[in-house]
């Protein structure tokens, strides 16, 4: 009885539109494609391959999940659009995008539609329109509160199997108010959906760089989540750095590249912080030293062990900057 005020005052935000949309991370079994680079409290991305891609808009609430149990709702800010070049896997033998890797058995991958077993999918490149909500803002952590099965019960259509799938806001809405009590939250996910700037997609022309998730991958899998200049890093901030120029070459070099903090990775472009070699530690630039999280580098060794490959880009780096500098 003691709610009942409360849900009738949340009535009116039923002209909210609501999405189910499914982000797996580091659980995603292989498939059709490498993924997308999702940071669930903060973006989540898509591309025109998807169905329901164009969809979704400024102002939607996005309710994130893992099949097994939600993740966060939170209200998408703004979406951006971009062109990419998208790496697509299949079945050598049938065509078909529903491969699996196995964990032990050789060969290491098997088609699901047609049972063939393989050494490697088949490859091809298409150009797409990506999408990539922001929405970190209202970020509200589910974590604990609704299952898998109470969020299948909240879409228009329960027994879907896509990645993006409408789903009705009263529904959620009282399923959040049940799991929480919390009306407040409720109340301010409705509220920054009604008050969404119109209008939100900033549209950008991107060259994308074809493989560099699966780089990242291996990166984060050979080094661990440690900037190789500063130290241990979470995931989220590290991006992989090609320790040459992948504009000039287009190529993923085998070992050469590094895991570097974002500002890092910027900076060690520019050739503002350097590994000196002869000496096996930063340099950093005179007009960095005012800055003391960049000055407190300088003279400092590498995080991580450098293989024979590293050393040679990082000499060429070394010249190829300093040289002009």
């Amino acid at each position: 009885m003691t709610n009942q005020p409360i849900r009738a005052d949340l009535a009116t935000d039923n002209v909210v539109t609501a999405w189910l949309m499914l982000a797996l991370g580091k659980g995603r079994e292989h498939a059709g494609n490498d993924g997308y680079d999702d940071s669930a409290s903060q973006h989540y991305s898509w591309d025109d391959t998807v169905q329901n891609h164009a969809r979704v808009s400024v102002g939607d609430v996005i309710a994130l999940w893992d099949r097994r149990e939600l993740i966060g709702v939170s209200v998408i800010e703004a979406i951006d659009i971009a062109s990419a070049e998208k790496t697509l896997y299949s079945c050598p033998q049938c065509g078909k995008a529903d491969i699996k890797r196995r964990q032990r058995e050789k060969p290491a991958y098997r088609c699901g539609k047609c049972g063939h077993l393989f050494p490697a999918p088949r490859q091809k490149t298409k150009s797409v329109t990506t999408y990539r909500s922001v929405h970190g803002k209202r970020w509200v952590n589910g974590r604990g509160l609704l299952s898998g099965s109470e969020l299948r019960a909240l879409c228009d259509s329960p027994k879907s199997q896509l990645s993006m799938r409408p789903a009705r806001w009263e529904r959620l809405r009282e399923a959040l108010l049940d799991a929480t009590g919390q009306a407040s939250t409720v109340k301010d996910i409705a509220a920054a959906a009604r008050l969404a700037v119109a209008g939100g997609h900033r549209e950008s022309i991107v060259r994308t760089r074809v493989g560099q998730e699966a780089f990242r991958a291996r990166l984060l899998r050979e080094q661990g989540e440690v900037c190789a200049f500063t130290g241990p890093t979470p995931a989220d901030a590290l991006e992989a750095a090609h320790l040459y120029s992948y504009a000039e070459s287009g190529e993923h070099h085998e070992h050469g590249g590094l895991l570097l903090r974002r500002d890092i990775h910027r900076l060690f472009d520019l050739g503002h912080i350097a590994v000196d070699l002869a000496s096996g530690t930063l340099d950093v630039i005179p007009s960095l030293q005012g800055y003391q999280c960049y000055a407190q580098l300088h003279g400092q060794p590498v995080a991580v062990q450098l293989r024979p490959e590293h050393r040679v880009w990082l000499d060429a780096h070394w010249l190829g900057k300093r040289s002009r500098a």
